[in-house]
């Protein structure tokens, strides 16, 4: 989106702002940047966020999410009302998740990772108590979407012995196509919750919000290329924070988890390989301050890690594990050549 646009938009922002809370715009920015759909509008009252996506019905869709979740709990931003296409919701503040918890030591890291995972169980369950479950799209259900899913196994192949490439993928696509009964955000990467001044993480960005498993949700934080916690503490965390009212038991919901973010991992781990062949490694500050695709050699091994944690916990994607370790060993190569060089100077492998 050009400048134009972007001013263009800015202008309707304000405008229906200051038409909907009685007060002048006295300062703006753009948390995402400015080609995103949101903005900071600060008034002299409050410090609201504005948006205005080119998809309407996702924001008309994520308006009736917040204002039912938001009645039940205070893990997600209030929503304060919608203009036209354009929604209004409280401001959780510009402390990303995804930049904060680089700076915390490991016990306060500790305990920020279990909020950021306790938070996302108690916005299902407030979205369960409010019916959401019952009213909202279902995702993932698309058959060449699943497909797709399935064939993430291909990802590895040119860093390791390709193993996963004798998987059975009709019977992985089949494992991953489970009956929609939770509610969930979707997109929980790290760049996508705040915390607060008193230290409390709050989830936004609920645009894909519908019906799926559950473990989703979970599954894109533990995928979260950025994420500086290692898997298995992740795991004891989310058996800690588990919410056993739901509708799973704890020991099936862990084996659909461990299949799901395997399979998410290798999209993600594509994803950064297409990315790094496109545009050359990034820096890992420059990454997480514009909440961008993680093209970093670090970031792929940190997703080789996880990968390999959770492929070795499910029959169907156990012959993963060697590949994800073969690859981590490729991009610790990677990391350990370039040692004193700059990250856009490493070579990205073909």
């Amino acid at each position: 989106m050009g400048k134009k646009s972007n001013a263009k938009r800015l202008a309707r922002l304000i405008a229906a702002a200051e038409a909907h809370f009685g007060e002048a715009v006295i300062d703006s920015s753009a948390p995402g940047g400015e080609s995103r759909a949101s903005w900071r509008l600060v008034m002299p009252s409050r410090s609201v966020i504005g948006t205005l996506r080119p998809n309407f019905r996702r924001t008309h869709l994520e308006a009736f999410a917040l204002t039912h979740i938001g009645a039940l709990s205070d893990d997600v931003p209030q929503c304060l009302g919608v203009v036209g296409e354009i929604m209004f919701q409280s401001d959780v503040g510009g402390r990303r998740l995804n930049q904060e918890i680089v700076k915390l030591g490991r016990a306060q890291r500790a305990d920020t990772a279990y909020q950021a995972v306790a938070a996302i169980f108690r916005i299902q369950a407030a979205a369960r108590a409010a019916g959401l479950n019952e009213q909202m799209p279902h995702l993932g259900i698309n058959a060449d979407w699943i497909a797709n899913f399935a064939d993430g196994v291909e990802a590895l192949a040119p860093y390791s012995q390709g193993r996963g490439m004798g998987i059975d993928r009709a019977a992985l696509a089949e494992a991953a196509l489970r009956p929609a009964v939770q509610f969930v955000k979707w997109d929980c990467r790290s760049g996508n919750a705040a915390i607060d001044p008193d230290d409390k993480v709050r989830w936004f960005d609920l645009e894909y919000c519908g019906v799926r498993h559950g473990a989703e949700d979970l599954a894109w934080l533990l995928g979260d290329e950025a994420w500086p916690v290692p898997p298995d503490q992740m795991q004891d965390m989310i058996v800690s924070a588990f919410d056993a009212s739901g509708p799973h038991a704890l020991e099936p919901y862990l084996d659909y988890l461990s299949l799901y973010t395997t399979l998410h991992v290798l999209q993600r781990f594509q994803l950064i390989i297409d990315e790094a062949q496109s545009r050359g490694w990034l820096s890992k500050t420059r990454i997480r301050s514009r909440d961008d695709v993680g093209v970093h050699p670090e970031f792929a091994v940190h997703l080789c890690r996880v990968g390999a944690h959770f492929a070795q916990r499910n029959a169907l994607t156990a012959p993963l594990q060697r590949d994800f370790e073969e690859a981590e060993t490729v991009f610790c190569q990677i990391l350990s050549r370039a040692a004193g060089g700059r990250p856009d100077q490493m070579r990205v492998p073909a």
